[in-house]
């Protein structure tokens, strides 16, 4: 089968290292990381394992990172060598190990991409494995399968961008006949928006600022608005679309930035006062008092730090790497609580009850409280890959907001 693999050679590296920020397509050229390659179809790794046939796979952000090469080789121990990527995705059972019940053949569902204690047959799991906090184990390059933190980086299990992929039994949720796969899709990423939200949970009488209007801020806005939240919600949108959105999914005010000083259109928007230091960005007193940061770039976490008011809280959404041009004074200076977020693989508790971040979001979607279909904007074969991610690198341009690889039935 063909698929999308990512071969990190130092050669490839520094091929799009040195060409890349010049030239985007070279990212994804033959002489990129990123290979289309023909790979073996995937096989049971145990009784405990399904494979699963795509029907649609996203493009996240951090995908984009990881092509880009923004991320940190800090996670390089946690990923395999080469690997097939993708990790948003939903799809159908195409074979069942005998290990795995409650799930038939044929049935689509979700996987929580995540390759935790469970799914590395690792018993006793580790302490954050033990306390549901999946995200956090301690195990991502150790046990049954190869290094990897999530579908998309272990070579084991391969990843979507591909006919087929492996995942355990942990990680599989079925998804309802009234929740579409454009809507099946998208919950991954939400559940990351949700994860990030209920742990950095706002009042009803705060105001909130999201930074980002791409996938993940639109899910924080729509999880924020399925939570009950009456706060007042800002967000600040690169493109006047994104907005447009936003307001949709229940946001109070949209602030774009082309064609506005953001600076002082968020002052005024949380009645703030703005200093001008001897050089560089202006200083903020007063903000917001939850900023929910989902872009991850040095520009946008060294402007959140900047948009928090004393004491207030920072939710770090957005893939964040190496950083080269943050200033993090304000962290002390306005005596701020910084929360880092990796994806939304945990149970929380919404009105007196605990599910899995998954549970959550299919319950909503069955019920019609949550849509997010309309968020699927670009649809494209694997073969086609240059051309998706030209789109998903150029959202502006191409008014993408989630882009994605559909695949035909039987392979």
């Amino acid at each position: 089968m063909k698929a999308l693999q990512l071969v990190a050679t130092i050669p490839r590296y520094a091929f799009g290292r040195a060409l890349g920020p010049l030239y985007k397509p070279a990212y994804y050229s033959r002489f990129s990381c990123l290979q289309f390659r023909d790979v073996p179809e995937p096989e049971l790794l145990g009784p405990d394992w399904v494979k699963v046939e795509t029907r649609y796979s996203g493009i996240c952000g951090s995908d984009l990172n990881i092509i880009r090469l923004h991320m940190s080789l800090a996670m390089t121990p946690f990923a395999s060598q080469t690997f097939i990527m993708g990790h948003e995705q939903v799809g159908t059972i195409a074979e069942r190990g005998g290990g795995v019940e409650g799930f038939a053949e044929g049935q689509r569902v979700v996987v929580d991409p995540v390759l935790p204690c469970p799914a590395r047959g690792i018993d006793p799991p580790c302490s954050a494995c033990q306390a549901s906090e999946w995200a956090r184990c301690e195990n991502f390059a150790k046990g049954s399968i190869s290094p990897g933190i999530l579908l998309g980086s272990s070579a084991d299990t391969g990843g979507s961008w591909s006919p087929y992929f492996l995942a355990h039994k942990f990680q599989l949720f079925t998804v309802p006949d009234n929740v579409s796969d454009e809507n099946a899709l998208l919950i991954e990423p939400f559940t990351t928006a949700l994860h990030a939200v209920m742990r950095c949970f706002p009042g009803d009488e705060d105001t909130i600022l999201i930074l980002g209007a791409g996938t993940i801020g639109i899910c924080a806005v729509a999880a924020l608005r399925c939570l009950g939240s009456r706060a007042h919600i800002i967000v600040l949108a690169k493109y006047p679309f994104q907005g447009q959105l936003a307001q949709q999914y229940g946001a109070d005010r949209v602030i774009t930035l082309s064609g506005n000083d953001y600076y002082q259109a968020l002052a005024e928007a949380t009645g703030s006062r703005l200093y001008k230091p001897m050089l560089g960005k202006q200083v903020m007193i007063g903000g917001a008092d939850v900023v929910y940061e989902c872009v991850g770039s040095d520009t946008s976490l060294d402007d959140a730090l900047r948009f928090v008011k004393a004491g207030g809280r920072l939710g770090l959404i957005g893939t964040i790497g190496q950083t080269k041009k943050v200033d993090w004074t304000p962290l002390w200076f306005q005596e701020l609580n910084v929360r880092g977020i990796n994806c939304g693989c945990a149970l929380e508790e919404h009105d007196g009850e605990r599910l899995r971040t998954f549970e959550w979001a299919i319950r909503w979607m069955a019920e019609g409280r949550l849509d997010l279909s309309p968020l699927l904007t670009h649809r494209f074969r694997l073969a086609d890959y240059r051309r998706a991610l030209a789109v998903a690198m150029n959202k502006g341009r191409n008014r993408a907001v989630k882009v994605a690889f559909e695949f035909e039935r039987g392979g």
